[in-house]
């Protein structure tokens, strides 16, 4: 009997869990687009497969300090301000994150929608992204998001 149990217990665990294969992209009968990771029935959809990140990474894709010779000795100085920007998506909750932490300490930044903008898609793929967020600060790019993370590129 507790086999039994123990059987209708697992196989309720283990269908609880959704499988998510995608974001489905429609316009409904109003023509407003829709998102859904549910495909409607008989309705034309457009499938995105985009990951959320869970592991952050860091990618140093060039030194933004340069040596200056200002007439009096060499100095180290940065070539430009850090500029931040994020590359994401309305429902995704590592953006939502970040752009609360942005706001929170002022930290300026310049998102862009990939699923709202063909432009900012195509940056996107140009930068060999599979997942959301993406954020550059400067000339550091950061997969995902996570304070500690971002402090260390930011700051």
């Amino acid at each position: 009997m507790q086999k039994i149990k123990f059987i209708l217990l697992m196989s309720v665990v283990f269908t609880c869990f959704p499988s998510i294969s995608g974001i489905y992209k429609w316009k409904d009968a109003n023509g407003v687009t829709q998102y859904s990771d549910v495909k409607p029935e008989n309705t034309p959809v457009e499938t995105f497969e985009i990951q959320s990140y869970q592991k952050v990474s860091i990618v140093d894709m060039d030194e933004s300090i340069q040596d200056v010779d200002d007439g009096y000795k060499k100095r180290k100085y940065l070539s430009r301000p850090k500029k931040v920007i994020m590359y994401s998506t309305q429902w995704c909750g590592y953006c939502k994150k970040a752009k609360k932490y942005f706001r929170k300490n002022r930290i300026a930044y310049t998102e862009y929608d990939i699923e709202k903008s063909e432009s900012a898609k195509r940056r996107y793929k140009k930068l060999g992204a599979t997942g959301i967020p993406v954020i550059l600060v400067g000339k550091k790019r950061m997969n995902g998001f996570s304070v500690e993370r971002f402090n260390s590129i930011y700051k």
